[in-house]
């Protein structure tokens, strides 16, 4: 059975690529496409093709400047969250991503959260909490980022992550309390470990 990709590989294709080596950058890029375009379609913003394209071109352009500080796949997630967060400030002066959810920044059917599949009133739970805590929520239970690597990609202090996390479970709990849909998956859990098994449940029936 051949064994899943790691950094290191990331590393060596990365190396590669810098010297010139075309194929390994392309191979990059298909190794972690279906993250990038996953963490913009969750957001229901339609065709996220550009989106998915700025990324890997932000990418290309700052390849170079990239050292190694945090995984491969988190400088991806770093560079997706600033192409979103662009995208956003085009269309409105000033926006607070802490306070701004996606239902206010991108308007439209997902708002609605009502009379929906199990599934889209997960997702529309997610784009109604702030959009700073669903991407904490998102690649921390979703990607799996964690500790330096999540705090790379939020470009927050590490010790914020947690404390952010908390809040964004707590936002997400009370969209789906407003819900039958909460009535299954509104007690928040205490532990970690449990943190970890309660979001899984989101994210089966997120991918289901």
């Amino acid at each position: 059975m051949e064994s899943a990709p790691t950094d290191a590989d990331d590393a060596a294709l990365l190396d590669a690529w810098r010297a010139g080596d075309r194929a390994a950058g392309e191979q990059l890029f298909e190794r972690h496409f279906d993250a990038i375009y996953r963490f913009f379609e969750r957001k229901g913003l339609g065709d996220v093709g550009d989106l998915v394209q700025r990324t890997f071109l932000g990418c290309v352009e700052a390849r170079d400047r990239y050292r190694g500080a945090s995984s491969f796949r988190t400088f991806l997630f770093a560079i997706a969250r600033h192409e979103l967060y662009g995208l956003f400030r085009q269309r409105r002066a000033q926006v607070d991503f802490g306070v701004s959810s996606l239902a206010d920044l991108a308007p439209g059917p997902s708002t609605l959260l009502r009379e929906r599949s199990q599934r889209e009133i997960l997702l529309a739970a997610l784009r109604a909490i702030p959009l700073e805590l669903q991407l904490a929520v998102e690649l921390r239970f979703w990607e799996g980022l964690t500790g330096p690597d999540l705090a790379i990609a939020l470009a927050v202090p590490e010790g914020t992550v947690r404390s952010r996390l908390r809040r964004a479970l707590e936002a997400l709990r009370g969209a789906l309390d407003e819900h039958e849909l909460g009535k299954t998956l509104r007690t928040l859990p205490a532990s970690d470990d449990a943190f970890d098994a309660w979001a899984e449940q989101l994210r089966v029936a997120l991918d289901a």
